[in-house]
């Protein structure tokens, strides 16, 4: 029964995975506020064969959809640990944008901190260095225009989703409980992980500045690079190809 909880807990974390049994190393990857595993369904494919990927599906999207999603950072990480845990006997790194670059950063400290677990690199985008204050934590509390109105400033949302109202009704929960995990979230000192950071940012998001990018070197003993992309905030649509070139170069394999 433990067994199959587990396995079923699996099956509704991760989507969109090309099975690769002789792989070397698993690579996780979170979505960005109202995202999906959607993001990452072709880097399976564009990755070397011994890098096995794993979108992470959160609640309240996809095949989760019926399911609430987290309003805060700790719940969140406690269902990935879960989840991922059984999946650790690998070598593994995480990618993460934006919102996902702050639960995957959280989840490697988890991990150190209750099993002595630590990725062998992580991918961080999209999001200024977790010790630096939020400017703007009243996102989650705008209105639903108002809101809408954000997403398109930050672009990378198709005008013809953002101009749909009954879509919009159904994706606003989940990206206003998103914001709500990245609004909420406190920033606790530890020591700074034992792996390599890589960290990308976009030369024309106007949400995250450079040297908030820069800062993300505080928190690893191992070093860090920044890389930049041409660009607004979801430059991980548009720079795809790109990404995973450099994605695939910096994994340990």
């Amino acid at each position: 029964m433990i067994a199959g909880a587990a396995e079923r807990m699996r099956s509704r974390l991760f989507n969109h995975i090309v099975p690769k049994p002789a792989a070397r190393l698993r690579l996780f990857c979170f979505p960005y506020a109202g995202g999906s595993s959607l993001i990452y369904r072709t880097w399976g494919a564009a990755l070397p064969g011994s890098v096995e990927v794993y979108p992470v599906e959160l609640p309240g999207r996809a095949v989760r959809i019926a399911e609430q999603p987290y309003t805060q950072m700790d719940p969140l990480i406690e269902e990935l640990v879960q989840g991922l845990l059984p999946l650790l006997d690998k070598p593994f790194a995480f990618f993460g944008h934006s919102m996902g670059a702050l639960v995957s950063f959280e989840l490697a400290r988890r991990l150190r901190r209750q099993y002595s677990l630590l990725p062998a690199k992580l991918f961080v985008s999209a999001h200024r260095a977790p010790q630096l204050p939020n400017a703007d934590p009243t996102t989650h509390l705008l209105s639903d225009a108002e809101l809408i109105d954000k997403l398109r400033r930050m672009g990378g949302t198709p005008e013809e989703v953002l101009a749909h109202p009954e879509l919009m009704q159904l994706m606003l929960p989940v990206i206003r409980a998103d914001f709500t995990v990245c609004d909420t979230y406190t920033y606790t000192e530890e020591p700074p992980l034992d792996c390599p950071i890589v960290v990308f940012g976009g030369f024309d998001d106007s949400t995250v500045q450079r040297n908030e990018l820069e800062r993300w070197n505080d928190q690893t003993t191992a070093g860090s690079i920044l890389q930049m992309f041409p660009g607004g905030h979801l430059f991980i649509n548009s720079q795809q190809q790109r990404l995973l070139e450099i994605v695939g170069q910096e994994l340990p394999l």
